[in-house]
């Protein structure tokens, strides 16, 4: 029996190393995408600060796409998202833009835009999850699509989708974990005895830190993780403001070798519980023993532990996630999608 095959126009808006990441692997996944979910697929679209908004509903060429030249060979098509989704005739919209912790915008707009034009969005932008999930949520129901979001928090592991789809009527009270990588390498560095800024720079150097860590080192990346779990995974919205932040940037690296000597290293740990009608939450630098699963996090590797009202506890650990890592939970949100599971 011959599975029956649709075809897909898939838009990608910030295109960078994840957005270029999920393009290799559409095109290595080709061959399951078709023979085992009957899906087929064409790049229609992308965009960037630096690109403009390309369009072409014929489909752009994958190959010419992750070319170096991209930026001189390739001419803005379309004038603004609206436009762009128009002209692409897309049915798929990947958000991967960059994160504006002050009001997620413009990725709400971005995925409010393909939703209202009849696309499914999926975002690794943890913006329009922890800003508008409630509002994206219902207008993506009134329209018949999916607005996802997996890879927004430990990249592919499958923390929404877990609850959404694989424990039913099991309610979370609570999670503690570590979710930002970068301080993770960052804290090993000084541990060898580097300065911060030079254990910054190596981290940079490996390509987890960013060109400007303050978000990380600040904890503000973590805050926002923290916000889109306690508001999509305990049903609870929280404000940045609310959650008590302290990054790691105060420690000096004396205090970091000696915590490690005494066998409780520092890690930055991610904690909110249910507290009555409310919930509590923060993100800091704390010193674990070693017989804590969270304090054997190394490298740029996360975990979250999860206390639930059915089970005694759950763990999640990433082991060194890359960008593929991030483009995969886009790729399996785009599976659920549009095979509507």
């Amino acid at each position: 029996m011959t599975m029956e095959q649709r075809s897909y126009n898939l838009c990608i808006v910030g295109f960078g190393n994840v957005g270029r990441a999920l393009v290799r692997l559409l095109q290595r996944k080709s061959g399951e995408l078709r023979h085992r979910y009957g899906i087929e697929w064409k790049i229609t679209g992308i965009a960037g600060r630096s690109l403009g908004w390309i369009a072409s509903s014929d489909g752009l060429d994958p190959d010419q796409l992750l070319a170096d030249d991209l930026r001189s060979r390739m001419i803005p098509t379309a004038q603004g998202v609206r436009d762009w989704l128009k002209v692409s005739r897309a049915d798929v919209l990947f958000e991967s833009s960059s994160l504006n912790r002050h009001n997620g915008q413009p990725a709400i707009e971005h995925i409010r835009a393909a939703l209202e034009s009849g696309a499914h969005a999926i975002s690794a932008n943890k913006g329009p999850v922890v800003f508008a999930l409630p509002e994206l949520s219902e207008l993506a129901a009134s329209q018949g699509r999916r607005f996802l979001y997996e890879s927004t928090v430990m990249d592919g592991v499958p923390v929404f989708s877990l609850f959404r789809e694989t424990l039913p009527a099991v309610h979370v009270t609570g999670f503690r974990g570590i979710l930002n990588g970068t301080t993770n390498v960052v804290l090993a560095g000084m541990e060898a005895g580097l300065e911060l800024g030079q254990a910054v720079r190596k981290a940079q150097e490996m390509g987890i830190a960013e060109s400007d860590p303050s978000d990380d080192l600040e904890g503000w990346d973590a805050a926002v993780k923290v916000a889109a779990l306690t508001l999509a995974v305990l049903g609870h919205p929280l404000r940045l403001a609310d959650i008590e932040r302290q990054g790691i940037s105060a420690l000096d690296v004396a205090t970091v070798q000696a915590a490690r000597q005494a066998g409780t290293p520092y890690k930055l740990v991610c904690r909110a519980h249910r507290e009555g009608n409310t919930v509590r939450a923060s993100v800091r630098p704390e010193r674990l023993p070693l017989s804590d699963p969270l304090a054997r996090i190394d490298g740029g590797s996360s975990c979250v532990h999860f206390e639930l009202d059915m089970l005694p506890g759950l763990t999640l650990i990433e082991h060194d996630p890359g960008l593929e890592t991030t483009a995969y939970g886009m790729l399996a949100d785009f599976i659920r999608a549009v095979s509507n599971k």
